[in-house]
């Protein structure tokens, strides 16, 4: 249902609010038609002489335009009717236009003549704003930017609202600039189209029929272009005058250019893959050419490496055997010099001056006679020394196992006595039960059972006594056998650690560390004090008992728990905080060696060390290490 003019009477300023409310709810309840098609719309509030076809948009924009105009002419029903619809619009309608196909403004408008000549980028004419004079007698108006918030609040988008002035001040017009484009265009047209609804177009601005109130506006066509006057004149210096027809053109034409641009991009972007391409299969041949490069180069160094050591060992034999051709050299050199000794006592009486030769003589080889003889002796002494103590190593292991050997058989035996004697026990008391006190077999077989468990008691105090004797002699036996580690530890204090076996210092702090790290902050000689002082301080800390930084960690897959360092220790997250990650395993080194070799004593204690495969070296390696080490000695001392 539609109205045309509606009631007669109207309503006063004030009843607005309620007449709209009213109306809104007659919009709901389908009174009036609004929604003509998906895309058409129309107002049912307006003269059905001029009933037009409106867009959504386009429709919005003439409630809200009508509903919010300041002219006299528009009377409050009607205003109240038009912001009844815009807020109906925007309520009710909104979901069925959203899910309608879209308004797209990037294709050009198809309502309008193609073939018309517009002013191009799109500019819109506003007349009739309101002005006044200033003290100076100049017209004054309101600036460009307000009117441009107002037309950007009803949806029209202008880039810039420029007013016109003239020698008068301000003209009462200004033109509205919109963005170029389909998208400005469309907005050129809702603009018109907005005014035209409300009265306010061209065609009401022309015509002469009363007193203009309020501000007229239209889009600029050729008639405003060539017009004389400041309108005019604008115009010309701002635009060109196109038609749709020729935009399209022109915006074809751009569009040819642009692709042709992107496929002569898309060529040369081809090619570039292709020589990229070729270089990337060139690249991979050569890589594979030196990759074949670097296996035949790894071959030869291998059989090269095989070469040197074959080398290496061929030396090796010829040093030997040229040791003992010297070794048995120096013993024909001593025979001679004997026979030469030899001679010359028989040739003493031949001269005073041959007598005074022979003497020197004779006085040079005492001196080398003797030293050979010393040399000689201490060698066989040392060696003699050597050879005993790894034979009483040799003895002592022996001797040890066969007491644990012996010991394990005494301990089976012992058992064996004592499980005998509870049997007799429980032999004794089943006899004792059988029969009567005065039973002569009975008492007989009892006597016979006691006094063979008198004799398995005695044989049970015999192993006893063996054993502990055994065990003594096991004892004596490891502390002999720890008297010589000792010994060879003291022996080997002085070895080097380049050597494969030599004395380890097992908790000793390693200083280095902390003397680095003051260095990075102090002169050398502050660093060096600075150090030393930090050193001593976590010496002390090692040595305390309550200060135990582990923690124990059960073993995956096993019942087994194992310790290992706190890293959440107080102490030992700010050393690593503050003197760096080498003086933190400087400290969680030493106090795992004095965990493991000295937990009770919390003491730096010396001990035989395998320094080539890092681990506590056994005393049988230490005994060979002397051995070579006098084998060396009397090779030197042989070559010399």
């Amino acid at each position: 249902m539609d109205i045309s003019s509606g009631d007669d009477s109207d309503i006063s300023e004030s009843e607005m609010e309620e007449y709209e409310d009213k109306s809104y709810e007659k919009l709901k309840n389908g009174k009036y038609t609004v929604m003509v098609s998906d895309e058409t719309y129309t107002c049912p509030y307006c003269p059905k002489s001029n009933k037009q076809k409106y867009r959504y948009k386009d429709l919005l924009q003439h409630a809200s335009g009508v509903g919010n105009s300041s002219s006299a002419k528009r009377k409050p029903r009607v205003k109240a009717n038009h912001l009844a619809l815009a807020r109906y619009l925007e309520t009710d309608l909104v979901p069925v236009v959203s899910s309608s196909k879209p308004v797209v403004e990037e294709d050009p408008p198809s309502g309008c003549d193609h073939d018309e000549k517009i002013v191009w980028p799109c500019t819109g004419i506003v007349v009739n704003i309101p002005t006044k004079r200033s003290a100076d007698g100049r017209s004054v108006g309101e600036s460009g930017s307000k009117l441009r918030d107002e037309l950007i609040r009803r949806g029209f988008n202008p880039v810039r609202v420029h007013p016109l002035w003239n020698f008068r001040g301000h003209s009462g017009t200004a033109v509205v600039e919109f963005r170029k484009g389909w998208p400005g265009l469309h907005n050129a047209l809702s603009f018109e189209k907005a005014y035209e609804a409300d009265h306010h177009g061209k065609k009401d601005w022309g015509a002469n029929d009363d007193v203009k109130h309020g501000l007229y506006a239209w889009v600029a066509r050729a008639d405003d272009y060539t017009a004389s006057g400041i309108i005019g004149d604008h115009l010309r210096k701002i635009g060109d005058l196109k038609t749709i027809s020729e935009l399209m053109e022109e915006e074809a034409r751009k569009q040819d250019r642009l692709v042709s641009n992107l496929t002569n991009i898309i060529e040369t972007k081809t090619k570039h893959i292709k020589e990229l391409e070729a270089i990337c299969s060139e690249t991979s041949k050569s890589l594979e050419v030196l990759m074949e490069e670097k296996e035949n180069l790894l071959q030869a160094y291998n059989e090269e490496i095989k070469k040197i050591q074959l080398s290496a060992r061929e030396h090796f034999q010829k040093i030997s055997s040229d040791h003992e051709k010297l070794k048995s050299q120096l013993e024909t050199h001593k025979k001679e010099l004997e026979l030469r000794g030899v001679e010359l006592e028989k040739r003493e009486a031949l001269n005073e001056t041959e007598r005074k030769k022979l003497a020197e003589e004779l006085e040079q080889n005492a001196v080398q006679n003797s030293s050979l003889q010393m040399a000689a002796s201490e060698q066989k002494r040392a060696d003699e020394n050597v050879m005993k103590l790894a034979e009483d190593q040799k003895r002592q292991k022996e001797e040890l196992h066969n007491r644990i050997i012996q010991l394990e058989k005494q301990l089976d035996q012992k058992q064996a006595l004592e499980l005998e004697i509870e049997q007799l026990r429980g032999s004794l008391n089943v006899i004792r039960h059988m029969g009567e006190e005065d039973d002569k077999e009975v008492l007989q077989k009892i006597e016979a059972s006691l006094k063979d468990l008198r004799e398995k008691e005695g044989e049970l105090e015999d192993l006893e006594a063996l054993n502990q004797t055994l065990i003594v002699s096991e004892r004596k036996s490891n502390d002999e056998l720890q008297d010589a580690r000792k010994e060879l530890i003291n022996g080997l204090k002085e070895i080097s650690r380049r050597a494969n076996i030599g004395v380890k210092r097992m908790g000793e702090l390693d200083g280095k560390p902390f003397l680095e790290a003051m260095k990075r902050r102090y002169n050398e000689e502050l660093a060096e004090e600075r150090a030393s002082e930090i050193c001593s301080l976590w010496e002390e800390y090692l040595k305390d008992p309550d200060w135990h930084p582990f923690k124990r960690i059960k073993l995956e897959g096993r019942e087994e728990y194992q310790e290992v360092i706190d890293d959440e220790d107080e102490k030992l997250r700010d050393l690593k905080a503050e003197m760096g990650n080498e003086a933190y395993k400087s400290v969680t080194s030493a106090i795992k060696e004095i965990n493991e070799y000295n937990p009770s004593g919390r003491y730096v204690i010396s001990e035989l060390w395998n320094y080539r495969e890092g681990r506590k070296a056994s005393l049988k390696e230490g005994v060979e290490f002397l051995l070579e080490l006098w084998e060396t000695v009397k090779r030197r001392r042989g070559m010399t």
